[in-house]
């Protein structure tokens, strides 16, 4: 039983917070499972407010609660900033550590090797039990769901990010980034915008500073907030797909009355995951028509080629051979 006056202290630290950082509060409370966290931080508004929305959430419901500041060392000065930022959360009360990566842009772009070395090193640092806690707001999951639009990428893509996964949650997918930032004014929080942030050779920050205020200025208000929901709608959509996928038995060779069967959607997926079981790589929809083609557009076609594999049919079923080449 709570000790006498501690449910009236609790409503008196609630009224004391402002509206913004009471949202903060209750948006971290109510994706919270009882588990530790741990934070990323950067220092931008965001994570900033996230953050220090961890920490008065922590004292009122007594979970244990650190910070990880990460630095890709992309910029000049980025060590004696993490620092700086470490140094700030642990004032507070909420102990930070700095985490230092390498970022190596293989191919793939900087934003996406940034993104790659950031996950991979707050993997690395959470401890057992720990949820690591993430700052992407409304605004962040709208912009995910317009690239994903353009990408053309399908029903997944456009489900945007998940509020919770592999161990990293997103508290802030219902919040606006306007918020973040009066949490932080409300707070007293200095924090820090990252130049990379404005660089428009970022298609991201295209979509933030040009395509979407466009949306918002030619259709009315309400736009990130309607992108935000259909990733939402999206997401509930393409988990049950892929969970009826998961059920239907999918053997080393794969008999094709059952893929006739099935409506296109969940044909599309069962083949997907049969492939990469099979050693395929770099599955596209582009191979999975192509490899339905062999069942429902069947003409005697010879084989298909999929990346790692050679689809072929042979006495109604598909069967994964090594590519051409490949003994």
């Amino acid at each position: 039983m709570a000790a006498p006056g501690a449910s009236a202290g609790r409503l008196m630290a609630r009224r004391a917070l402002g509206p913004a950082t009471l949202a903060m509060v209750a948006a971290i409370e109510r994706i919270h499972g009882g588990e530790d966290v741990l934070v990323a931080c950067s220092g931008g508004a965001d994570s900033l407010a996230l953050a220090h929305g961890v920490r008065l959430a922590a004292r009122r419901s007594d979970f244990a609660a650190r910070a990880v500041v990460v630095d890709h060392g992309l910029q000049g000065g980025s060590a004696a900033h993490a620092e700086v930022v470490a140094a700030g959360l642990d004032q507070a009360g909420l102990p930070a550590q700095v985490v230092t990566v390498r970022v190596d842009a293989d191919g793939s772009g900087p934003e996406a090797a940034a993104r790659e070395a950031r996950y991979r090193a707050l993997s690395d640092v959470r401890r057992p039990g720990e949820v690591c806690y993430l700052g992407h707001t409304r605004d962040d999951q709208a912009e995910t769901v317009l690239l994903g639009l353009a990408r053309g990428s399908g029903l997944r893509s456009l489900a945007g990010m998940a509020q919770r996964r592999d161990g990293f949650a997103r508290p802030l997918l219902d919040l606006p980034r306007a918020t973040t930032r009066e949490c932080c004014r409300e707070l007293g929080l200095a924090w820090w915008d990252d130049p990379h942030n404005t660089e428009r050779r970022f298609t991201r920050v295209r979509v933030r500073e040009a395509v979407l205020p466009v949306l918002e200025r030619e259709l009315g208000p309400g736009v990130a907030e309607a992108l935000a929901r259909t990733a939402a709608l999206a997401r509930e959509d393409a988990d049950a797909l892929d969970e009826l996928a998961a059920a239907v038995q999918a053997p080393d060779e794969l008999p094709c009355v059952v893929l006739e069967q099935l409506p296109a959607a969940l044909r599309q997926r069962v083949l997907r995951r049969w492939l990469l079981s099979q050693g395929a790589t770099e599955v596209n929809r582009g191979h999975t028509l192509a490899v339905a083609e062999l069942v429902i557009g069947w003409r005697g076609q010879r084989w298909v080629e999929v990346p790692g594999v050679r689809v072929v049919r042979r006495d109604g079923l598909l069967v994964a051979l090594p590519p051409a080449g490949v003994e």
